[in-house]
C-alpha cells in the first residue's frame, strides 16, 4: 500500500500517533498488510477484511469477536492507530453501536445515536483548553477564538480522534473540520476518562462543535494572517440557541 508514504509525520495533528504510526507505516513499506502492521501487545486484534463474513454488520462483528477487519488503505490504517491509542473509548463506541444494531437492526438510516457515534468516530476531536477558549468555540466566535485570545492556545491541546479526518489531513485543506466533543476537562485527554463520558443519551443529542482544524495556531502557517479567518464558507457563524449542542454530563 503506497498511501502511507504520503504521510508527513511532522504535522502537529499526528504528534500523538507518530511513534506507533511511523513504526506501522514502516512495516507496511516493507510489504506487510495493514492488519499485521498494526498489531500491538494488547487488544484489539486486527484481521484482514475477508475475515468479516458476507452480510455481517461490521460493528457487531467487532464487538462479538474482539477483532477489527482491516483493509489495506489509509482509512483503516488510521482507524487502527486510534484503536491503539484509545482502546477503551473505541471499545465503548463499538459497544454502543453493536447494542443499537442488536436492538433495531441495520436500516436505511442509523438513527440519532448511531449517527452521533459514527460522526465522532470518523471526525471527532478532543479539546483541553482554558474556559475562555471553550466559550468562544461554543459560540463560534472565531475572531475571539483565534485572534483576540490567540495566546491562550499555548495552554490548549487539541487531539484529533476521528480516523476519517486524519486520512483527510494527509492532504490538508482549509475546510477540514473536526467535531469537538463539547465537554471540558477530559482528564488530560485520557482514554479511560473519555470512555466513561460516552453516555448514549447525551451522545444522541450530538454534543459536538465544529472546529476547522487548520485554524488552530501552530497547525497551519497560513493562519498567521488574521484574514485567514474571514472565509465564512469555512468559519461559519453560530446557529440559533435552540440548535446549540448540549453540554457534557457531570
Amino acid at each position: 500500500m503506497a498511501g502511507t508514504a504520503a504521510i508527513d509525520w511532522t504535522r502537529p495533528w499526528l504528534a500523538p500517533y507518530r511513534a506507533q504510526g511511523e513504526a506501522a507505516a514502516g512495516a507496511v513499506a516493507r510489504g506487510l498488510p495493514v492488519a499485521q502492521a498494526l498489531q500491538g501487545a494488547g487488544p484489539p486484534t486486527f484481521v484482514p477484511q475477508h475475515a468479516l463474513p458476507a452480510g455481517r454488520a461490521y460493528e457487531a462483528h467487532v464487538f462479538e469477536t474482539g477483532t477489527v477487519p482491516t483493509r489495506d488503505n489509509l482509512h483503516d490504517f488510521f482507524n487502527g492507530l486510534v484503536w491503539r491509542a484509545f482502546p477503551r473509548a473505541k471499545r465503548r463506541l463499538n459497544e454502543l453501536q453493536a447494542t443499537e444494531i442488536a436492538r433495531a437492526g441495520v436500516g436505511a438510516t442509523r438513527g440519532p445515536l448511531r449517527d452521533a457515534l459514527t460522526l465522532f468516530d470518523e471526525n471527532g476531536a478532543l479539546l483541553e483548553a482554558p474556559p475562555a477558549l471553550w466559550r468562544a468555540l461554543a459560540a463560534r466566535d472565531w475572531p475571539a477564538l483565534f485572534v483576540a485570545r490567540r495566546g491562550l492556545w499555548a495552554q490548549a491541546r487539541l487531539r484529533v480522534f476521528g480516523h476519517a479526518l486524519l486520512e483527510k489531513l494527509v492532504s490538508p485543506r482549509k475546510a477540514a473540520t473536526a467535531h469537538v466533543l463539547l465537554t471540558e476537562g477530559i482528564d488530560g485527554l485520557d482514554d479511560e476518562a473519555l470512555a466513561r463520558r460516552l453516555d448514549p443519551a447525551w451522545l444522541a443529542t450530538k454534543p459536538f462543535v465544529p472546529l476547522p482544524v487548520l485554524g488552530v495556531p501552530g497547525w497551519w502557517a497560513g493562519n498567521e494572517a488574521p484574514d485567514f479567518y474571514a472565509d465564512a464558507q469555512v468559519f461559519r457563524p453560530a446557529r440559533s440557541a435552540a440548535e446549540s449542542p448540549a453540554a457534557g454530563p457531570g
